[in-house]
């Protein structure tokens, strides 16, 4: 390192992040290579020497090879300032009662699914609880590389159609919900400065997801940005400190969102504009009932295994979404 680079502590800090990337990229793609060697091994021993037991291995690690080699295709589309960035994700029940509530919780567990799947952690940060079932909204900070410019092209309205589990006539409901996806700012490259008096702090008790384990202390917390009326909170952590503090970054990243969506026409592209999780809105379809079909209605792709999906198997979706975005931004000069 160069003498004095450690002085400017916020540029260091950046400068090494960048590095700690660029490194991650060069070994995933070392690890492709020598997979791919490994398999033309497996493969040319398996002419000269039938083993059954060879060839499931050969073919398991040609289905890791096949789902490394896309992660790797995708980060080259890579290019937006946060997209090696961590995601703070939040979903919130839209029109449908009580199934849309339930639906929002299926939403949470397909996308914990998919970020365990590609290797991520997930940290729930805050959920509130449906009165009957689900969820109303929660909020998940979602840890790993690229994981933001993965999960960026979700945000939108998600619409299930299922028998309803809540309906004793076993009709046909819609459900919706809303998700939304910034990506969370590392605190050197935060620059906000936030008066004490524009915040208002609230504490209340937190209840272990799914309403057990109710605590009798008051450890929950929820920060207000009173100006724009932005919010965040965080409930699961032991103290009440650590919650703050995990509301705190949240809150930060939204206000930083929220002020270059406002500055910089560019950066809107980070948020898109919010619509109502209704009719018409829609940006995906989950269909249950009368035939099962899963369908973006950007991009076009379908996948008939629905609960395949639901599982988390959302990597098709994924990479034709930011395949989609590229060309749009090319196309348009931007």
């Amino acid at each position: 390192m160069a003498a004095g680079f450690w002085n400017d502590q916020e540029s260091a800090a950046e400068i090494m992040g960048t590095i700690d990337r660029i490194e991650t990229d060069i070994a995933s793609r070392d690890k492709v290579l020598s997979s791919l060697e490994d398999a033309r091994a497996a493969l040319d021993l398996l002419q000269d020497m039938p083993d059954p037991g060879l060839e499931h291995e050969v073919t398991s690690g040609l289905d890791r090879l096949e789902h490394d080699l896309q992660v790797l295709e995708t980060t080259a589309y890579f290019s937006g300032p946060y997209d090696a960035s961590n995601a703070i994700l939040s979903l919130s029940s839209g029109a449908g009662g009580t199934d849309a509530q339930d639906w929002t919780e299926m939403l949470m567990r397909m996308y914990t699914r998919y970020a365990e799947r590609q290797g991520f952690e997930v940290v729930l940060t805050d959920y509130m609880q449906g009165e009957e079932a689900g969820i109303k909204g929660c909020t998940l900070i979602i840890r790993g590389q690229y994981a933001y410019g993965l999960l960026k092209h979700e945000k939108g309205v998600h619409r299930l159609v299922r028998i309803s589990p809540f309906d004793a006539n076993k009709r046909r409901h819609t459900s919706f919900a809303a998700v939304d996806v910034i990506p969370e700012i590392p605190e050197t490259s935060l620059k906000i400065d936030i008066p004490e008096d524009d915040l208002r702090i609230d504490v209340y008790h937190a209840s272990g997801h799914g309403g057990q384990n109710v605590q009798k202390v008051s450890t929950a917390v929820r920060i207000t940005h009173i100006p724009t009326g932005i919010s965040a909170s965080c409930q699961n952590e032991r103290s009440q400190l650590q919650n703050k503090r995990m509301a705190m970054a949240v809150l930060q990243s939204r206000l930083l969102a929220h002020q270059e969506l406002q500055r910089d026409q560019e950066i809107s592209q980070v948020r898109g504009v919010v619509k109502p999780a209704e009719w018409g809105n829609e940006i995906r379809s989950y269909v249950l009932q009368p035939y099962k079909l899963a369908k973006d209605h950007r991009t076009g792709i379908e996948k008939g295994n629905v609960d395949a999906v639901l599982d988390g198997d959302l990597q098709d979706f994924i990479l034709a979404s930011v395949r989609h975005d590229t060309e749009d931004r090319r196309s348009s000069g931007s």
